[in-house]
């Protein structure tokens, strides 16, 4: 006799044979983000204190400069978006043969580029800039079939972070004539900070407040009308200037209008009361790098203040990463089935990457230049992710200790 074929809930309790890594999409890419992080510093810091890195298909200091945003920023950005759509649009996580493609797109991409690399820049380019369209490719029927269009704001915003990538390796591969690796820089960099804006806007107050009703102590949101459009949309016209018009008094002002407004809204989600839970504070810090950074661009492009020139490093290693550290870090573990607790060496790495950012941005102004304030926010960086590899590596590799899917 023929045996029966297995039912749908015998083939849905059967172990998968994937290695855990590719069961989820957070996994590699949180994990590529984990360990690119730390590489791109290290090589950087290599080459400016005269240890003779080479240059690849881009100089060393764009290469560094790129690589942070489009392997750093791009590696969290894609872990996020094949983690939220499942969840937005109530489907299977992405898991398998699609995701190793997607994966090994994007090392090539990133290997293509390395110093020393002798791929030229016409080629390493297109390579470089295929793995966010095919992950949007790939996530684009799930949002079509769920029928909701505020669901595509978030991948139209990785679809602008992806521009500015094309604006820099574009001028590098020298596709056009004229100097766009600045405005793609910017854009990308500006993008994602709207990103920050959007998302971590609507999780910080709703993870706050769900913790802090389950205390002797709730606490309920504090209205403000307006507020938290005005802010996104302040952060929206950041974006817009410095493409249009970068530099300039009106960047500025609109940098200063942003960081009232996000200082506003920070202020009305209990941050205070989040201290002794180090899974929610990090949230509320990486957000206050946020008004910081572009208060200190609005001094630099308003009043010129020299402490404020590396105000771009704040927006970079301090609210983008801060907010990629506190995300990965918590998405991780209520992804795997762990308790939403920060181990001491994962607070460690929150005070180390917020030292860095400081350091990075500040130092040189305090030191009278020299390399010296580079190398320790670079140590810093450094020892933050090499934390985060230490305590989530294992987790990201190893299945759910539940037996779940994820």
């Amino acid at each position: 006799m023929t045996a029966a074929a297995p039912s749908a809930a015998q083939r849905r309790a059967r172990p998968s044979r994937l290695p855990a890594l590719f069961a989820y999409g957070f996994r590699p890419f949180f994990l590529l983000a984990g360990g690119w992080a730390p590489l791109v510093v290290a090589l950087w810091v290599a080459g400016i204190v005269g240890l003779g890195v080479p240059d690849g298909p881009l100089p060393l200091v764009r290469w560094h400069a790129h690589e942070m945003l489009a392997g750093f920023v791009g590696a969290a950005m894609i872990g996020f978006v094949l983690t939220a759509v499942p969840n937005w649009t109530a489907r299977r996580g992405y898991a398998g043969a699609p995701l190793v493609a997607l994966v090994a797109l994007f090392v090539a991409g990133r290997l293509a580029l390395l110093p020393g690399s002798p791929v030229p820049a016409g080629l390493a380019a297109p390579l470089a800039l295929s793995a966010l369209p095919a992950t949007l490719l790939l996530v684009l029927p799930a949002l079509l079939g769920a029928g909701n269009a505020r669901l595509f704001g978030p991948p139209l915003l990785v679809l602008g972070f992806w521009a500015g990538d094309l604006l820099m390796l574009g001028e590098a591969a020298g596709w056009w004539r004229g100097e766009t690796w600045r405005a793609g820089q910017l854009l990308s960099a500006d993008v994602a900070l709207v990103l920050v804006g959007l998302i971590g806007g609507r999780i910080i107050p709703s993870f706050t407040l769900n913790a802090l009703r389950k205390t002797d102590r709730p606490a309920e949101p504090k209205p403000l009308p307006g507020v938290d459009v005005a802010a996104v949309l302040s952060l929206v016209a950041v974006a817009l200037v410095d493409l249009a018009a970068p530099g300039g008094a009106l960047a500025g002002g609109v940098a200063a209008l942003a960081a009232a407004l996000a200082a506003v809204r920070l202020s009305r989600w209990h941050g205070l009361r989040t201290l002794g839970r180090p899974i929610l504070w990090v949230l509320h810090l990486a957000y206050a790098f946020v008004p910081l950074a572009l208060a200190t661009k609005a001094a630099w492009l308003l009043a010129g203040a020299p402490w404020a020139a590396h105000w771009l490093h704040l927006q970079g290693a301090g609210a983008l990463a801060m907010m990629i550290l506190a995300v990965m870090t918590r998405a991780t573990l209520g992804h795997t089935g762990r308790d939403l607790a920060a181990s001491p060496a994962t607070v460690l790495a929150y005070v180390l990457l917020a030292l860095a950012a400081l350091s990075r941005a500040f130092g040189p102004a305090l030191a009278g230049g020299g390399p010296e304030p580079l190398a320790l926010a670079g140590a810093l960086w450094i020892a933050a992710f090499a934390l985060f590899l230490w305590v989530y590596a294992p987790i990201l590799l190893r299945p759910r200790p539940d037996g779940k899917p994820g």
